[in-house]
């Protein structure tokens, strides 16, 4: 296995007063538990604020999570610092949802690139134009564009710079977030594309946060849908997406656009705003939505179970 997340949590602290006295926590991620193995892709689904992206960032550190355990590659990365900190996330990249705004302005594409070769001291001065070069080539853009700077590209360029960016270091693991979602759908499936070669001619790993069900049945083996902090189902993609189980799931697969109008189709609104994750409900967090939801549910939280078919909901009423 080479990711396995056990009950990752990352809060933030809610303070008030002139001596900042924490008056409670966000809950953004909420004791979440997932695995991803070699060449995997693993989808995780959600509106927005549930809290993928800050899984995502919480995985690599870039966030430090509240509690939990990390293990890439059977290594618990959160007991790490300094040298050893830096050298496992060679192995861990980041794809940043605004290809844009991830770029720094002031630097050619050509220095963008070298940087990572720059701070891990990987091959000489005069090594590393080949390398930049293989990588633009790997993206597929031109040679030429080295020289250019980041404001004189399209989204769908800028984001393949970020994307070879991420390649630069030959990582096992990239946690792409939200990569498409600031694009036309022409140039989203031409990323996507571009991801899926990548994954098979380097063994790639990804973990592909997005809030787009179809965009992550096209690249996925596996989904992850959150809901409020918490993962509330996982299973095989084909499998979420023809045949959800948790009452959630089935509300964000209604409303995803098809070519072809079903006559069984209807779409299932939920009512009321998404709680609070400083506040959520007692008992389980999507009571207050639910179609189905008991008593119980308002009292008692339930678990996330793999049931007889080897799918994972956290649901006891489907």
């Amino acid at each position: 296995m080479l990711l396995a997340i056990n009950n990752l949590k990352k809060y933030f602290p809610i303070t008030r007063g002139i001596f900042t006295r924490v008056v409670g926590n966000v809950k953004a991620v909420d004791g979440i538990s997932f695995t991803i193995a070699e060449n995997e892709v693993l989808g995780l689904v959600g509106e927005s604020g549930c809290g993928k992206s800050t899984a995502g960032k919480s995985i690599l550190r870039l966030l430090e999570p509240t509690s939990g355990s990390i293990s890439f590659q059977k290594r618990d990365i959160c007991c790490l610092n300094g040298t050893e900190l830096k050298a496992m996330r060679r192995n861990m990249q980041i794809i940043f949802q605004d290809p844009l705004s991830s770029l720094n302005p002031r630097m050619t594409v050509g220095s963008i690139l070298e940087e990572p070769f720059t701070i891990h001291n990987i091959g000489t001065k005069e090594d590393r134009p080949a390398r930049i070069n293989k990588l633009l080539d790997r993206v597929g853009l031109a040679k030429n564009v080295i020289n250019r700077y980041p404001h004189e590209f399209s989204g769908g360029q800028c984001q393949r710079i970020g994307i070879a960016r991420a390649l630069a270091l030959n990582p096992k693991l990239i946690i792409a977030d939200e990569p498409v979602s600031a694009l036309d759908v022409s140039i989203q499936a031409q990323i996507i594309n571009l991801m899926i070669e990548l994954k098979n001619d380097l063994n790639l790993s990804y973990l592909f946060i997005s809030h787009d069900l179809s965009v992550v049945n096209h690249i996925s083996d596996r989904i992850a849908v959150m809901y409020l902090g918490k993962i509330v189902e996982i299973g095989p993609a084909n499998e979420v997406c023809t045949k959800p189980l948790h009452p959630y799931t089935k509300a964000l697969l209604s409303v995803v656009p098809t070519p072809t109008i079903k006559k069984d189709h209807s779409r299932i609104i939920l009512q009321g705003d998404v709680p609070s994750p400083s506040n959520p409900p007692s008992g389980c967090a999507f009571h207050t939505r639910c179609t189905i939801a008991k008593e119980k549910c308002k009292v008692e939280e339930p678990e996330l179970v793999e049931n007889s078919a080897g799918r994972c909901v956290r649901c006891p009423y489907v």
